[in-house]
């Protein structure tokens, strides 16, 4: 049994875990470094700056989608898709999409124009899954951050 339904407060604890997993998958474990207080009050206090979808099969959470709001002074509001992930015990039976297609009937309603994401380009596994959606790859961009 699946179920889509919005983060709540009492997800964060296994989503930090989920996170953990990702960082790990994408070879950088160590680069976890929020803390569980910092991560419930950034969604979840007085000024949230992140959403999340939660996918549970029989009661437990094994996928999300966590995302903020972007502007773009070109395009307005869009929707950042933050992280995406499903458990590699999950992955395969279709849960990515119905969280995939839940995220933009979500962007939809808050009347977002658009989702933006980053993907590792060395990840086909999830570079084949975004195919299957009426993406653009862009190669022009160069990430950029700076550590404060």
């Amino acid at each position: 049994m699946i179920s889509i339904r919005k983060a709540t407060p009492e997800d964060c604890p296994r989503l930090l875990e989920l996170i953990r997993e990702l960082a790990y998958y994408e070879k950088a474990p160590r680069e976890v470094t929020v803390t569980l207080d910092h991560f419930i009050d950034s969604g979840f206090g007085l000024n949230p700056v992140w959403w999340a979808l939660v996918a549970e099969v029989n009661g437990r959470i094994e996928g999300f989608a966590l995302y903020y709001i972007r502007y773009s002074t070109w395009k307005g509001q869009r929707m950042y898709l933050e992280d995406l992930l499903v458990t590699e015990a999950m992955r395969g039976r279709g849960l990515g999409k119905i969280l995939f297609d839940q995220l933009i009937e979500e962007a939809r309603e808050k009347g977002f124009n658009g989702i933006s994401w980053q993907v590792l380009d060395w990840n086909e596994p999830a570079i084949n899954f975004y195919k299957k959606f009426p993406t653009k790859f862009d190669g022009e961009w160069i990430n950029c951050s700076l550590e404060i």
